[in-house]
């Protein structure tokens, strides 16, 4: 059906310009099969995302248990460290600054600790 309307058209199109076609055939029709292939790439591609995503989701989820649990059995000790090793990066990084800095009075201003 498509070959013989691409050879109806031709032929009409050609005697426009004084032209006789003998035989037109279609070789390669790729078009349809090319689109359907990018089309299965895009929801391949579209599932590694979720498949990559979810695994991600379940890695953060374990990760969080894991600091829950951690936090529930040796107590805060360990932000609190990160937290001062913090403080002391920020403190010699304004140190090393050649800008001006004012910093509100008190001496627990980096480690926002109670006083």
């Amino acid at each position: 059906i498509v070959s013989q309307k691409v050879n109806e058209s031709l032929t009409e199109r050609a005697a426009q310009f004084g032209l006789i076609l003998d035989d037109i055939s279609i070789t390669h029709l790729q078009v349809a099969q090319q689109e359907a292939e990018k089309a299965r790439f895009l929801v391949e591609k579209a599932e590694q995302q979720k498949k990559a995503a979810v695994i991600a989701a379940e890695g953060d989820a374990q990760a969080a248990i894991l600091l829950a649990k951690s936090f529930g059995s040796a107590g805060e000790g360990l932000v609190e460290l990160r937290r001062i090793e913090a403080a002391e990066d920020i403190a010699y990084q304004l140190a090393k600054s050649r800008n001006v800095t004012y910093l509100p009075q008190g001496q627990n201003v980096l480690l926002n600790l109670p006083t």
